[in-house]
């Protein structure tokens, strides 16, 4: 069963190849509401399914997260224990939950280490998400620790980018809507764009295909699982590289302009592949070849670039 269904990382999973050896279930939301735990408990218990790969979540950029911080709390804090509870509930013995790596605190390190959970405060431009996915990542591992028998496993992807992402400025993350911001000024002949802060910050961004592979690794693997394992690159880019990167995709040829008056998040949050690397995975999509393919799928979909 796949929660999310309709979401970037639901669809990149659904269109994997190796999803096609199993029965999947990937109802919508018109068909399951992720906020219902009686339909939630009930769906479970007909379909009985073997593995739960929960992916649906509220998501957005630092904006939305700015201005939305209670429903980006109570959403995704919702959504993660009905689907978590009714497995249990109904004696699922394995469940992926996707967290991220919003979860680690402002202050931490670089790398950021799994053990780095819940030992600092917080980044306070996406507190409210990162609580949540913390409060349903803790309740898996409270329930494999109650009753071996049941193993569900989180995964903390670094920051995604892709196929079916959200486009809109006011929803979508770094890389889409640099993308869009960069094509509406090549049609529009501006020879300027604005970028937040001085751009010397750094993000990690994976393809979300690379993600929908890791999923279907942990799927055929289950058991060699970590409880909690970083998915990611293990390196990061300047907010200017990604500008830069994205123009050379879309051909902007004007300059960059700096709003220092802008927030800009954390400084940098590049997570540990250490545990990644030793269960044997990583990523393959360079970041011009993603930057291609998402760019690719913006043009082709008039309907996501509103």
């Amino acid at each position: 069963m796949i929660t999310g269904s309709s979401g970037m990382v639901g669809k990149n999973l659904l269109e994997h190849v190796g999803m096609k050896k199993y029965e999947v279930f990937a109802p919508l939301r018109a068909e399951l509401d992720l906020f219902d735990f009686t339909a939630i408990d009930e769906y479970i218990f007909r379909i009985k399914p073997d593995l739960i790969i929960h992916t649906a979540g509220k998501v957005g950029g630092i904006q939305a997260n700015m201005r939305e911080p209670v429903n980006f709390l109570i959403e995704n804090l919702d959504m993660g224990r009905n689907i978590v509870w009714a497995a249990r509930k109904n004696g699922v013995k394995r469940l992926i939950n996707l967290a991220s790596s919003c979860v680690y605190p402002r202050n931490a390190s670089n790398p950021l280490r799994e053990e780095y959970i819940l030992t600092g405060e917080l980044e306070p431009t996406n507190e409210g998400y990162a609580l949540a996915k913390i409060a349903v990542s803790r309740l898996c591992k409270y329930i494999s620790c109650q009753d071996p028998d049941y193993k569900y496993k989180t995964l903390l992807p670094c920051n995604l980018y892709g196929r079916w992402d959200k486009f809109d400025p006011e929803h979508s993350h770094l890389i889409p809507a640099i993308l869009h911001k960069l094509h509406q000024a090549v049609i529009n002949g501006q020879n300027e764009v604005q970028i937040w802060g001085d751009g010397k910050a750094h993000r990690e961004f994976m393809c979300s295909a690379d993600l929908a592979d890791c999923l279907v690794e942990a799927a055929e693997r289950f058991e060699s699982l970590p409880p909690v394992m970083n998915v990611g690159l293990g390196y990061d880019y300047s907010i200017n590289e990604y500008y830069d990167i994205a123009a050379k995709v879309v051909g902007y040829q004007g300059c960059f302009v700096h709003d220092l008056s802008k927030p800009v998040g954390m400084k940098q949050k590049v997570i540990d592949t250490e545990k990644l690397s030793a269960w044997g995975w990583q990523p393959s999509i360079s970041l011009y070849d993603g930057l291609v393919s998402t760019y690719e799928f913006y043009c082709q979909h008039q309907d996501h670039k509103k």
